[in-house]
């Protein structure tokens, strides 16, 4: 049986379309120092590259 990567899991999520979702870096600590928009920005989660996506899929053979 294939088991699931918890590390992957734990730091991506996929979409109902199969689309792997991250979240932005650099939003913990020091956030007085970084803009407004920065940080509106930061606060959205991104989408994983689509070369990068794939090896990343095959660490989440149930999807989450």
């Amino acid at each position: 049986m294939q088991k699931t990567k918890k590390s992957v899991a734990k730091r991506f999520k996929l979409t109902a379309k199969g689309k792997l979702m991250r979240r932005t870096p650099g939003f913990r600590h020091l956030l007085s120092a970084k803009s407004t928009k920065q940080k509106r920005r930061a606060s959205k989660d991104k989408q994983v590259a689509e070369g990068h996506a794939e090896p990343l899929k095959r660490c989440l053979p149930f999807g989450l």
